[in-house]
């Protein structure tokens, strides 16, 4: 089987890409990165052609340059500034960075080691790529098609009759069924239901004239980890410094779990709370990290009906209604909704993840509100990590 080129644009990916991207462009340029790949299923394999078809669409995406008509949707948004338009024209993926093996069990190894300005693009094309391969080579792919598209009326039927009233964003790129279904999903949902407000999709953004959305991703504070002079504990504090110095508010939606929640509030003092419009849920308990959340900020005498909670993790649209209804008095809410919408099938998705795990040759972790999150390469560091972000937790509990 030889399948048509998955990814045909490089906006064919989550905006956060391109927000963390200029971060690292004017900050950062000499940050190196490695990622590596990992499915958290168990017993899948992938086949010798999986892997052949895999480095052949690496191939093409490598190929690909931004076109005149995609920089200028870029230049569209607020936020993404034109000395980093003109660095993207003339970027493009680098096939060198990237490695790709395959074991005798058929387990799929997938190393990106490069310059992190350049490094970090590839995550999204990347799972993109080895999701479609996996499903349109180990399914009938008519018949997943099929099922979803059963699920999706489903949804959008409940939608539009009042049983869904929550408002989300669509963030399944990364593990979608395939480009095609992706598009079908997003004009669908834009066309025919009021509840999507946007995709974090570029491509498909710009396709279907919808509001792109995303801000930044565990990623973005891990590297400060690689940084010397920054102290492990208060990698979470320069990372947000340094995302308000660049957008200089706009964009302004913090990832609270990359370094537990307990040391991001330790860093969101009263100057990050006023800077940023909300914060992003992507692990551990969503109720309680909702009611301490609005705890935080009524700490500060700030109304907490001005503040925008986003809701991501592994949702479905029952758990986002039921968190929607919970909160909806208390606080802004919005979701965004992924692996649930765009590759909801008959067959279990695949978890699949491409992680930072060294920059500049040094190990890098994220911690998570859920420990089975957590991915670390190095259990040493991990656990360096670990009594880091405690020492710092407990002392200044007790200086209080």
């Amino acid at each position: 089987m030889k399948l048509e080129p998955i990814i045909i644009s490089l906006l064919d990916t989550d905006l956060y890409k391109f927000n963390m991207d200029q971060v690292i462009f004017h900050k950062h340029t000499d940050l190196c990165g490695q990622y590596y790949f990992k499915c958290r299923n168990e017993n899948i394999v992938f086949t010798p052609e999986m892997a052949k078809e895999i480095n052949e669409q690496v191939d093409y995406l490598c190929s690909l340059r931004f076109t005149k008509e995609e920089l200028q949707y870029l230049r569209s948004i607020r936020f993404i500034k034109n000395d980093y338009i003109e660095f993207l024209r003339l970027w493009h993926p680098i096939r060198d960075y990237v490695s790709i093996s395959l074991s005798e069990k058929g387990e799929l190894s997938v190393v990106v080691d490069g310059p992190l300005f350049s490094a970090m693009q590839f995550e999204i094309y990347l799972l993109e790529i080895i999701n479609e391969v996996y499903f349109r080579f180990a399914f009938n792919y008519d018949e997943l098609v099929k099922s979803a598209e059963e699920r999706l009326n489903r949804k959008i039927k409940a939608m539009n009759d009042g049983t869904y009233t929550f408002k989300f964003a669509e963030f399944g790129c990364r593990r979608r069924l395939s480009r095609a279904w992706e598009d079908i999903v997003i004009r669908r949902l834009v066309n025919e239901t009021d509840n999507c407000v946007g995709t974090s999709n570029v491509y498909f953004a710009m396709k279907h004239n919808v509001t792109p959305i995303g801000t930044y991703a565990h990623e973005f504070v891990q590297m400060y980890q690689g940084i010397d002079s920054i102290p492990l504990a208060y990698t979470n504090y320069y990372a947000m410094k340094d995302w308000y110095l660049e957008y200089d508010g706009d964009n302004g939606t913090a990832l609270t779990d990359t370094v537990t929640t307990d040391l991001f509030l330790l860093d969101f003092n009263r100057s990050m709370v006023n800077n940023y419009t909300g914060v992003r849920h992507d692990s551990g308990d969503p109720y309680a990290w909702g009611e301490k959340m609005i705890a935080h900020y009524k700490k500060y005498g700030v109304d907490p009906m001005t503040k925008l909670l986003l809701f991501s993790d592994s949702l479905d649209f029952d758990r986002a209604q039921a968190l929607y209804d919970y909160f909806k008095d208390k606080t802004k809410v919005s979701f965004g909704i992924g692996t649930f919408i765009s590759n909801d099938t008959c067959e279990e998705a695949l978890n699949i993840v491409i992680k930072l795990q060294y920059v500049n040759g040094r190990p890098v972790a994220k911690l998570s509100d859920t420990p089975e999150k957590a991915m670390c390469r190095d259990s040493e560091y991990l656990e360096y990590l670990k009594r880091s972000v405690k020492f710092r937790i407990e002392r200044e509990k007790i200086s209080k």
